[in-house]
């Protein structure tokens, strides 16, 4: 095959993929886009609020509808399920704990094929939410943050509110009342919409026609064959990073769009709705602001619903509920169960040891940056940047090896099925397992300076 000159090769990219990739996103989600800005205008009317919980039951409804046809009775279910035993519970103070102890038997009985693997992983987005949804409503009901069971309506508009069934992000109960009483329409909003639907779209074409490139035509880079492995792993993690970047910023567009997202102080409201920060995890402090920083709602949610809730368990045994947790709503497809519990230990031996790193050196080298008040003596040193530095590009050495999981080459069923043990065990393998390993050789280390 002829060599494709570097000007070929770009006008290639651009009109074979980067044009078609954003026309195919725009046509995706156009009409979501729509129904959105749809219940927004409406809402404006000054509507009954029971009219406002069913315009957006409706919309929810036809935006599932629209993505997934009738396999989105199994939401449905759930969300019926969700609310019988809230009405069964309502005399109960432990009913977010019946909630998710009922998720979790509803969503290992879909796991464990009662939905064929690829319906049910289509769902799964949409599962999420409505089950972060009803748990986190069930726990504030229980702490009193939300005085009375909502009524049916008011449930099921909260569960099928139109800016976040598809593609999240999540958000609490408050908030969706909040958004049904709308805003005047501003320009801030509209820029807030217009910049992550821009950001929406680069992170889409970034993740589909970049980052599979980025060694080879880019960067070319070249070395041997350990060298080749790491790079390619690089491009499969960062392909995958984008894509849910692309996810976290079109879930902002959604949300806002249909009027969520904002904080009110005094008289100004700003549209600040925030899910993903891009630059946190690609040149990272360490991996505890990465987890912090890839899904700021859901981090949110795990830290407010899970942690706490374990933390009598001990810290550790908290993190790993935590981060099972995490892996049973995003489905038990063992590659993604294999990465969550890694990251709960890796972020864990992580922050311990900077932690008593920064006792004994007196100095700002903790997981997450201290205030600008802290005692630590050594603040802004060089060595203590140097640290700081090093255990960022520890961080995007152990994204690396966990990204290659995500290989960009696999076919969409394998994809959508999720990858079996055996790719898991092969991919670590080439990589000869160095993550794991240096994080045991950190945690030795942690033990030795203790």
């Amino acid at each position: 095959m002829p060599a494709v000159s570097r000007r070929d090769f770009y006008e290639q990219l651009l009109h074979g993929c980067i044009i078609p990739t954003a026309q195919q996103g725009l046509e995706q989600v156009w009409l979501l886009l729509l129904i959105c800005l749809g219940c927004r205008v409406l809402w404006r009317l000054g509507l009954p609020s029971y009219v406002k919980h069913l315009s957006t039951v409706a919309g929810g409804f036809y935006s599932l509808y629209h993505f997934f046809q009738l396999q989105m009775v199994w939401v449905v279910l759930l969300s019926l399920l969700c609310y019988l035993v809230l009405f069964l519970c309502r005399h109960s103070s432990n009913r977010g704990v019946f909630l998710s102890v009922t998720i979790v038997i509803y969503l290992l009985m879909g796991e464990m094929h009662m939905v064929d693997t690829v319906t049910w992983h289509k769902m799964r987005g949409a599962q999420m939410i409505v089950a972060m949804k009803a748990v986190s409503l069930g726990f504030d009901l229980d702490r009193g943050v939300v005085p009375i069971i909502p009524s049916p309506v008011e449930f099921m508009g909260y569960i099928y509110f139109v800016g976040t069934v598809i593609f999240g992000p999540w958000m609490s109960f408050r908030s969706y009342l909040q958004a049904v009483e709308s805003r005047k329409l501003s320009f801030s909003w509209f820029r807030k919409v217009a910049v992550s639907l821009l950001m929406c779209l680069l992170c889409l074409v970034v993740s589909t026609c970049v980052a599979p490139y980025l060694f080879p035509y880019f960067i070319p880079v070249y070395g041997d064959r350990l060298l080749r492995k790491w790079l390619r792993a690089y491009e499969s993690a960062l392909s995958f990073h984008f894509s849910n970047y692309f996810v976290g910023f079109l879930s902002e567009v959604t949300a806002t769009l249909s009027g969520a997202g904002f904080t009110e102080e005094k008289e100004n409201l700003k549209w600040d709705l925030t899910v993903s920060r891009p630059l946190n995890v690609e040149f990272p402090r360490s991996m505890v602001e990465v987890v912090t920083s890839w899904n700021q709602p859901m981090s949110r949610w795990l830290h407010s619903y899970v942690f706490k809730n374990a933390q009598n368990l001990g810290t550790f045994s908290a993190v790993i509920v935590t981060y099972a947790a995490s892996a049973l709503l995003h489905g038990l497809s063992f590659h993604l169960a294999a990465v969550l519990l890694s990251l709960g230990f890796i972020t864990y031996v992580e922050h311990v040891l900077r932690r008593r790193l920064s006792v004994i050196f007196n100095a700002c080298i903790l997981s997450r940056r201290c205030s600008p008040g802290c005692i630590h003596l050594h603040k802004t040193n060089l060595w203590v940047r140097g640290v700081n530095l090093f255990f960022g590009a520890l961080s995007i050495f152990h994204l690396t090896y966990l990204g290659s999981l995500f290989d960009v080459d696999t076919d969409d069923v394998t994809e959508e099925q999720g990858y079996g043990m055996s790719h898991t065990v092969y991919m670590w393998s080439e990589l000869s397992w160095a993550s794991h390993w240096v994080t045991f050789g950190c945690w030795v280390f942690y033990r030795l300076i203790g």
